[in-house]
């Protein structure tokens, strides 16, 4: 194992550019990277990379020899990878990535089963109001809406995201409820920035019957997580378009009313996203599994679908 490490630092310092880049990855330190690829250098006889204080290059045998071992390296590893196994289980540190707010509300209540099945796997998990980027930051499971299906990802959908307009029952007191989207143009109202481009979010808000409206409320306050949003909303701060798995628990409890009831927009799938590979490791494949089984026993997709708030509704 001691040669794939030294492998790993010296394909991972050429690919990212940097001893420090690699180290990140790899959870060591700078110093440990350059020692593993200089004790592969001495195994070769053969200098891999020209060394500087602002960057690191290849040699021509070093772009050469990075030719021949990248794709065997990456195939070494997998195989490795799929039986890493503990007592016949799976096992090793499982990097996941979710939005803050979906993750406590739908992944972390499930995480408590699955460590109990799977006693082997560590989940490290981070919460991230962002996109990021799978491979490269070396996550092995990504769950949420809106990521980019780049090359060698996969998504498997656990249910659709549905924006729809809630607002405290308090804040809705002695005002006239609206009748279509457009409406909502005279009320005050919780809106979202934008995580990637930083810009306020509208919705276009439809009713299945042809009918639609841009869904735009008086900016009163301003946030990037929805999660807080509904926080606000139910303070009386204003009207919030919220996804429906963060309006919903505030729905059924009566804290949030849907406005516009019938109306709704569709911001995409939400979904559990992972790399695409030939051979993948057990760990990621349990997790991924585990997960579909649990949202599909408990109805996810249908628990969050706009029409179960009817009830929930002021007319």
């Amino acid at each position: 194992m001691e040669a794939l490490n030294h492998l790993q630092s010296f394909v991972l310092s050429a690919e990212l550019g940097s001893f420090s880049a690699a180290a990140r990855r790899l959870g060591l330190t700078p110093a440990a990277v350059s020692k593993n690829v200089a004790r592969l250098e001495a195994g070769l006889g053969l200098r891999l990379f020209q060394r500087s204080t602002r960057k690191l290059t290849l040699t021509e045998g070093g772009e050469r020899f990075l030719l021949q071992i990248g794709g065997a390296l990456s195939t070494l590893q997998e195989a490795i990878a799929g039986v890493a196994e503990e007592g016949g289980q799976p096992a090793g540190i499982l990097k996941i990535s979710m939005a803050p707010s979906f993750g406590r509300s739908y992944v972390v209540p499930l995480l408590g089963d699955f460590i109990a099945r799977y006693p082997g796997v560590i989940p490290d998990c981070h919460f991230d109001n962002r996109q990021v980027d799978l491979i490269g930051e070396g996550f092995d499971v990504a769950i949420g809406g809106g990521i980019e299906l780049t090359p060698g990802v996969v998504a498997r959908e656990l249910g659709h995201a549905h924006i729809v307009a809630t607002a405290s029952p308090a804040f809705m007191r002695d005002k006239t409820m609206p009748a279509h989207p457009l409406d909502l143009a005279r009320f005050d109202g919780v809106a979202r920035r934008s995580a990637g481009s930083g810009r306020l979010r509208s919705w276009i808000l439809r009713d299945g019957r042809g009918g639609e409206g841009v869904a735009e409320c008086r900016p009163r306050a301003i946030f990037d997580d929805p999660e807080a949003m509904a926080q606000a909303a139910i303070l009386g701060v204003g009207v919030a378009l919220l996804p429906m798995p963060h309006a919903l628990a505030h729905l059924r409890s009566g804290a949030l009313i849907r406005l516009l009831p019938g109306w709704h927009a569709d911001s995409g799938p939400l979904s559990v996203y992972y790399p695409s590979k030939k051979l993948l490791p057990a760990k990621t494949r349990v997790f991924v599994d585990f997960l579909l089984e649990q949202f599909r026993q408990r109805d996810f997709a249908a628990q969050i679908q706009p029409d179960q708030t009817k009830k929930n509704s002021h007319a």
